[in-house]
């Protein structure tokens, strides 16, 4: 896989400050492309195959053939690895394959159940109520980010994990570091342990403790930890892995979604006034906005082929959801927000056995959020030049960093 001319290859991630939020590939990177699977350079020095069509990812994350084992020599990062990685620590399953991911992952699975989603509903629409008394108190102009988008993800992961919210600039802090990766490998480490030694010392409090809790951590602790059936290292990566999705992906969808419903403002109108269509809006901003926009990456453990390309063993692979999600095969007019569409099969979440076990909790929090921002102000807009707006386009959860509104 070496004979490669990569300096030649078109830079991957595409990165286009100036570029509307709305397009995840801009029109020049889609024309450098030069195939739904072709090969990318990486800032590492490395090169990726990138496969961009719907078919194709879903194909690839399903298939057994390919690694997320980010330990793996020759695995695609975007970031240079450093000897203690957030891959190499324990508990992290997402990048484990097998039965090593499978044992964590289902630990977990009856937790972020719709059903269980479900009964946690009122206490959504609580947070959600209660971070839009605060603004409406304070009064506008406000940033929507700081004062809804970043705390409402936030006070809910904060309650089902049992994490004291009062700490939140400290874990949002860390978490915003190892999201980037342009950061330092030597800061994002630091990050890390930052994350895990914070954690570390909550769970441990609660494992001394006479009763752990009625939270997550403290039923795990309670029914895994002390049976044997799960080390503390593994539970504290299991807690950064949890605590650091569980807020960053929904605030940035968040965010991302009340800036592009500025353009749609029936739309707005209609999450306000019809309860029954806020479940298509939600999976349409899903596909439309896409926000890991550096897709997924895997490393083939045999030769495979995917969407007519033969991808060898040992070869690097990057899934582009953002891509997949604009696939005109799938999608009619896949470029254009259409709320009445059925975007049911959009890969937001991925797919296969990695995909998102947290993608219930992630759609009720959207859904609460935004019906009962719409409704308690109707007439917000954005107080800005909407293209002047600082983006998070080095982060692996794409978003706005600030949102401007008044009311």
């Amino acid at each position: 896989m070496a004979d490669l001319a990569t300096d030649r290859l078109p830079l991957f991630p595409f990165r286009s400050p100036g570029d509307d939020p709305f397009t995840p590939v801009a029109a020049a990177d889609r024309r450098r492309l030069d195939g739904p699977v072709t090969r990318v350079r990486l800032p590492t020095g490395g090169w990726t195959w990138l496969v961009t069509r719907h078919g194709d990812v879903k194909e690839m994350l399903r298939s057994d053939a390919f690694s997320a084992d980010a330990t793996r020599p020759g695995f695609p990062l975007l970031r240079a690895p450093t000897p203690q990685t957030p891959q190499s620590t324990p508990g992290g399953f997402v990048r484990m394959d097998g039965e090593a991911h499978l044992r964590l992952r289902r630990m977990l699975t009856a937790e972020f159940m719709i059903r269980n989603i479900r009964r946690m509903e009122p206490l959504i629409a609580d947070v959600v109520d209660g971070v839009l008394d605060a603004a409406e108190a304070a009064g506008p102009p406000a940033d929507l980010v700081a004062t809804f988008a970043l705390p409402v993800p936030s006070l809910v992961i904060c309650h089902l994990l049992g994490v004291p919210y009062a700490d939140h600039a400290l874990f949002q802090r860390h978490s915003a570091t190892l999201l980037d990766h342009t950061a330092d490998p030597l800061r994002a480490r630091e990050a890390l342990l930052g994350l895990r030694a914070y954690l570390g010392n909550l769970i441990e409090a609660k494992r001394t403790s006479g009763r752990a809790g009625d939270d997550l951590l403290g039923r795990l602790v309670d029914e895994r930890v002390r049976t044997g059936e799960l080390e503390i290292d593994e539970l504290i990566g299991m807690a950064v892995l949890l605590l650091v999705a569980g807020h960053e992906t929904t605030a940035n969808m968040i965010g991302l979604s009340v800036l592009l419903l500025q353009r749609h403002p029936h739309v707005w109108q209609r999450l306000r006034d019809d309860d029954q269509a806020a479940d298509a809006v939600v999976e349409e901003l899903l596909r439309y906005l896409t926000i890991v926009r550096t897709g997924l990456p895997r490393q083939a453990i045999r030769d495979v082929e995917i969407g007519g390309r033969l991808i060898r063993a040992g070869e690097p692979v990057t899934a582009l959801l953002s891509l997949a999600n604009r696939d005109d095969e799938v999608f009619d007019d896949a470029d254009e927000f259409d709320p009445y569409r059925q975007a049911h099969q959009h890969l937001a979440f991925g797919f296969g056995v990695h995909q998102c076990i947290g993608q219930p909790l992630a759609r009720a929090e959207l859904r609460v959020a935004l019906t009962r921002l719409a409704r308690r102000f109707p007439a917000l807009t954005v107080a800005t030049d909407p293209d002047r707006l600082p983006k998070r386009d080095t982060s692996l959860v794409y978003g706005v960093a600030e949102l401007p509104v008044t009311w």
